[in-house]
């Protein structure tokens, strides 16, 4: 990793992960594999920070506890990358495996539970959910009938004065890094 950390893959431990790996990593990831409209990518980071400010949205009870369980829910993403679903299939249950043992030792470097509560991991799901509605008919070409069909009708509420941004995968880093030290410093 860039911090000079040592990353074993195979068997991660919560000593080798830090936030700057994480947001270098996620702000250059794509998402929807590069092929969305714009100048720049749109980065698995940048869909981490409005996942965690639909999630904040959504559920007014949200602690930064659980909003930082929401910006981290994709973390792992940093080191294997961000696969669309049909891949993630085929590739078969050790993908999961190897996401499972990630997320586990980046949650418990930041003090959160190592397995997501069950209840908390739909809720988030939920606002993921919106998040792709609103790449896919933002960025990624998709029409608002398809993009209802395949990830449901958001609550206007929940998404009114939001939008998709493409920006230098250096200022997503920023405040990507500095969203996580907020929800840190107020645990």
């Amino acid at each position: 990793m860039l911090s000079g950390r040592r990353l074993d893959l195979l068997d991660p431990t919560p000593v080798d992960i830090e936030i700057e790996d994480i947001a270098h990593g996620l702000a250059f990831v794509a998402r929807w594999n590069g092929q969305t409209h714009g100048d720049f990518a749109y980065s698995v980071a940048e869909h981490s920070l409005l996942v965690e400010e639909l999630y904040g949205r959504m559920y007014k009870s949200a602690t930064p506890k659980t909003r930082l369980t929401a910006l981290l829910h994709d973390a792992p993403e940093y080191v294997i990358g961000d696969m669309i679903s049909p891949v993630k299939t085929a590739v078969g249950p050790s993908y999961g495996e190897l996401d499972d043992r990630l997320m586990a030792a980046i949650h418990i470097r930041f003090g959160l539970p190592a397995e997501t509560p069950k209840r908390l991991k739909t809720q988030i799901k939920k606002a993921d959910k919106i998040s792709a509605w609103m790449e896919a008919t933002q960025i990624a070409g998709f029409s608002v009938a398809e993009a209802n069909k395949l990830f449901g009708v958001p609550d206007p509420k929940v998404i009114q004065g939001l939008s998709i941004r493409l920006r230098p995968p250096i200022e997503v880093r920023k405040d990507y890094t500095s969203r996580h030290e907020a929800l840190l410093s107020a645990l």
